[in-house]
């Protein structure tokens, strides 16, 4: 979606509402939602996801079901990995191969319409298919560093597996929020081109100036994010001004992707984000984060519940390669 239509959707929608408490405030007003509602009461959870999402673009969820254990493991393994030497990392950077798996170094990717690269590295892991899958040849199998980390990969399969399980949760709530049953995403997703992105932002000069990584909307369906260690998750409210997410310990961020968005006709935002620099006595400090970015299958057709003649039906892996060269992995 173009930034100019999200954000004239996003005025239509009343995004920003509610945003702010009495007086000004830098931080969204995104109130926890509990994901075991999912279970207990589907209807109340569609309502308050639905209400945040439609607002914002985001929720916080807590109550996620994630182990400690899980989520530590994976963390501590990419920290590990990013700790190396560079020839050792760049060891695992697929040429040609748009980011999607394995290491992509410093200096690459680059938010739509910026010219600046993002300060970043980061992993991919995706899907594990079986040999002869009918997505193989879009789906790449994933790059592991066995010889030099050998706990790196039940590590991120784990992680991928729980990050999976709880996005279909959030999928539930939101399927009865657009009128639709309950089991409406668990086809298209089942065999879904999700990814998990292991990021390391590094620390940055006491001066620096611009940001992390640039504005930008998220590519999928929606995105499940583990809070990260510090602070710099932004969005962009309705008058223009950026807003601290908030993420509590233990909790996820999720937020709307351009998938859905377009899915939805605008009803659900993809809304415009961004890392910040953090404060110049916390530069010294590098970021690390681990979003889940939920896809559906290569082949599934995106079509717009409403009816406007712009929008036509695009198949998930064709909208993929289209926005992966906006941003210059392909």
């Amino acid at each position: 979606m173009p930034r100019l239509a999200l954000r004239l959707n996003l005025l239509v929608l009343g995004f920003g509402s509610g945003l702010y408490a009495s007086g000004m405030t830098n931080h969204a007003d995104i109130l926890p939602v509990p994901l075991h509602l999912v279970e207990d009461d589907l209807a109340q959870a569609a309502r308050r996801l639905g209400d945040s999402f439609r607002r914002t673009g985001f929720a916080v969820v807590e109550g996620h079901g994630i182990p400690d254990c899980v989520t530590e493991a994976a963390s501590d393994a990419a920290k590990t990995f990013f700790a190396l030497p560079a020839d050792v990392k760049r060891r695992y950077h697929q040429v040609g191969g748009a980011g999607q798996r394995g290491y992509t170094p410093f200096g690459i990717e680059t938010a739509k319409g910026e010219t600046l690269s993002d300060l970043k590295e980061f992993w991919h892991v995706g899907r594990d298919l079986p040999e002869g899958h009918r997505h193989a040849p879009v789906m790449a199998p994933n790059i592991w560093p066995d010889d030099v980390l050998p706990q790196f990969r039940p590590a991120m399969q784990a992680l991928f597996a729980a990050l999976e399980t709880a996005g279909l949760r959030i999928l539930k709530a939101i399927a009865v929020h657009i009128g639709r049953p309950a089991d409406f995403f668990q086809d298209p997703v089942e065999e879904g081109n999700s990814i998990l992105r292991l990021l390391h932002y590094p620390p940055v000069p006491a001066d620096a100036s611009g940001v992390r990584a640039g504005a930008h909307e998220d590519i999928n369906v929606i995105t499940l994010l583990l809070g990260a260690e510090e602070a710099g998750l932004e969005l962009l409210a309705r008058d223009g001004e950026w807003l601290s997410v908030p993420a509590p310990a233990g909790s996820l961020v999720v937020n709307v992707g351009d998938m859905l968005a377009r899915q939805t006709g605008g009803r659900l935002p993809s809304t415009t984000h961004r890392v910040a620099n953090p404060v110049p006595e916390r530069r010294h400090l590098a970021r690390h984060s681990m979003p889940y970015f939920l896809h559906y299958r290569p082949d599934w057709l995106i079509r717009s519940f409403i009816a406007d003649p712009d929008v036509l039906p695009i198949t998930a892996n064709d909208f993929l390669l289209q926005r992966l060269a906006e941003i210059r992995l392909a």
